[in-house]
């Protein structure tokens, strides 16, 4: 499906963005290995957390809906079942990977596939820990690629750096050092997205954090029981920093976003676009199960270039494309580097915001780890790729609220993976 967004007079109004995936997607999990009930409101019905869902009634969970509330039986960490199909795990990587994690732990065989998109993602950052842990891992290209195929159970503890600083292949080794004989630990040079570790300490997991010269080291025992949990899931701050963008890009602007998560390790793009100029203010703000949840209010105001380094990239992967695109409309250059990961996404993200912009006739310049955006740039309009890629296709849909002409965007029906109800959001707010 393609899609035309066209320039509008402002952003205004107020809105309740779709609840956080990463924390929806590891509500599913974690409750489906402990003993009892937990009961979760304002999950996330998108394209990769339905996955999620979907994949644990597979693996013997009872997950039932009433009133919009998610109750999640739990079969306690030994009591998943044998699959009797092959596990599809549709676009989701987060699905992918910590599943990898919970299954190294049970002593069954499993099979896990995916889409195209999915099916050329890196997974042997996962399975190689895994495998020193004691899983039987193969798949594709030795293990790299989906279809792949487990056997789990008889782990021991190992010590690993995430030199990659990737909350997934962290929480994977986590999930599996609930199962292993010993102490896991996981050692990254800057912090990762950390929701993991909280709600497994939470749930009464062994678990303990530290920060050191060496970075920021989580240790995982073997855990006999998981407690349950009610969850009361916060506003994606990845799905708000679209609509923050646009009050930021378009004159006269002003949007309330609520209940977002503004945990440190997630609310990277909300301070670099503050450093830019924003005019961004944090609300309201309170402690909702161990996550930092607030009211973000954004203004428009004149934006001027900035960099980004490696140590920043973390706690804004996923909104980085968006920001190249932020900097096209402030003064001077915006230069970001230390993004390699963006490569290995639901598309190559450096390449596809690269590509785009060029076919807009906009200035950028392609870095191997990044990319260098001039700013200041009119829009005229045109047609972009969304490469499938959700946060591409909502990226392009931002800047072409500022285009002359108007941005038609191609399959523009893949939002669906993460924010279903995108377009009808946007024009609510677009005067």
């Amino acid at each position: 499906m393609e899609r035309t967004v066209k320039k509008v007079k402002r952003i205004e109004g107020s809105l309740r963005v779709p609840s956080d995936k990463s924390i929806s997607h590891r509500a599913i999990i974690l409750p489906s290995l402990a003993e009892g009930e937990s009961v979760v409101r304002n999950f996330l019905k998108a394209g990769d957390t339905l996955t999620t869902l979907n994949v644990y009634r597979k693996l013997g969970v009872d997950i039932e809906e009433k009133d919009d509330v998610i109750y999640v039986k739990g079969k306690g960490l030994d009591g998943l079942k044998e699959p009797e199909d092959i596990l599809d795990m549709g676009n989701s990587g987060t699905t992918t990977r910590l599943t990898l994690g919970v299954l190294a732990g049970q002593d069954f065989f499993a099979a896990l596939t995916g889409d195209d998109s999915l099916r050329r993602r890196p997974m042997k950052r996962v399975a190689e820990p895994l495998s020193q842990m004691g899983a039987k891992i193969d798949g594709r290209k030795d293990g790299n690629n989906l279809p792949l195929c487990i056997r789990g159970g008889k782990l021991k503890a190992i010590s690993y750096y995430n030199s990659k600083m990737s909350a997934q292949v962290k929480s994977a080794i986590l999930l599996a050092g609930l199962y292993a004989k010993g102490t896991t630990q996981v050692t990254e040079p800057i912090i990762s997205r950390d929701h993991t570790e909280k709600m497994l300490n939470w749930m009464g997991a062994n678990i303990s954090t530290e920060f050191s010269p060496e970075g920021y080291t989580v240790k995982i025992s073997h855990t006999d029981r998981l407690k349950p949990i009610h969850i009361d899931v916060p506003a994606d701050p990845s799905s708000a920093a679209f609509f923050a963008a646009a009050a930021a890009i378009v004159p006269k602007s002003e949007i309330i976003l609520k209940d977002v998560l503004v945990n440190p390790t997630r609310d990277g793009f909300f301070r670099k676009l503050k450093e830019m100029g924003a005019d961004i203010e944090y609300k309201n703000k309170r402690d909702e199960a161990g996550e930092i949840v607030a009211d973000i209010v954004v203004k428009y105001s004149d934006l001027k270039g900035v960099k980004v380094v490696k140590e920043e990239v973390p706690s804004m992967i996923d909104e980085i494309p968006l920001l190249a695109i932020v900097a096209t409309q402030a003064e001077g250059e915006t230069i970001i580097t230390g993004a390699e990961e963006l490569r290995v996404k639901e598309s190559d993200r450096i390449k596809a915001v690269v590509e785009n912009l060029r076919r807009l006739n906009i200035e950028v310049e392609e870095l191997e780890d990044g990319m260098v955006i001039k700013g200041k740039q009119k829009v005229k309009g045109g047609v972009v790729d969304s490469y499938k890629d959700h946060r591409i296709a909502m990226g392009f849909s931002i800047l072409g609220l500022v285009s002359e002409d108007g941005i038609t965007i191609k399959d523009a029906d893949c939002v669906y993976i993460s924010y279903p109800d995108f377009f009808k959001h946007l024009e609510k707010v677009s005067q």
